[in-house]
């Protein structure tokens, strides 16, 4: 019709599910599918609603490309049942609404939680701290801290966040180190 092709893809119904279901407008979410079909090969594009896209190429997308924790993105959102972390387009949608500025900072510091958490163990202790710092100060030899450096760091947030002092940061004290640093929810997002 006259609206340009792609937009008629997503069935009206549809549409408004995505939208009730996310923070995210008719507008991102139309967007969102364009950008998601492109990921696909040209023959698959008209069934984008129901074809996974492997990892590698949603590790494609300039916003993760840049992100040090594409991976556990990746990760946390698929609802892959094999493992292999590809994502279909509601995967790919329920991450774009947590990572959307209308998110709330609940739901942004439970995802963020559950990205912290290497070992997806529902719990961020030492070894997932110092992935977590790891991914942020960058692989590098010259960025990399010394050992002193890194158990200085994480006894300096275990001491601000770890409010039982078992040794381990569990969501709720997470979240509540997160309601108290204004800029956390505005550094979490990804924008198309």
């Amino acid at each position: 019709g006259a609206m340009g092709g792609s937009a008629s893809l997503i069935p009206q119904d549809l549409l408004s599910e995505y939208q009730e279901l996310t923070f995210l407008s008719k507008q991102e979410i139309l967007l969102a599918y364009k950008r998601f079909s492109e990921l696909l090969p040209k023959e698959e594009r008209e069934s984008a609603c129901s074809t996974r896209v492997p990892k590698s190429q949603i590790l494609t997308l300039p916003e993760l490309r840049a992100n040090p924790f594409q991976h556990r993105i990746c990760h946390v959102f698929s609802t892959s049942e094999t493992g292999d972390d590809s994502m279909s387009f509601e995967d790919f949608l329920d991450m774009l609404s947590v990572f959307s500025d209308s998110a709330t900072s609940d739901i942004k510091s439970h995802y963020a939680f559950r990205i912290f958490d290497f070992d997806d163990d529902g719990t961020l202790d030492r070894k997932d701290l110092e992935q977590l710092v790891n991914c942020l100060t960058g692989q590098g030899e010259e960025s990399r801290l010394s050992s002193a450096e890194m158990e200085q760091l994480i006894q300096n947030i275990l001491e601000e966040s770890d409010i039982d002092k078992d040794g381990t940061i569990n969501i709720s004290e997470f979240q509540h180190v997160v309601s108290r640093s204004p800029d956390f929810a505005s550094s979490f997002k990804i924008v198309l």
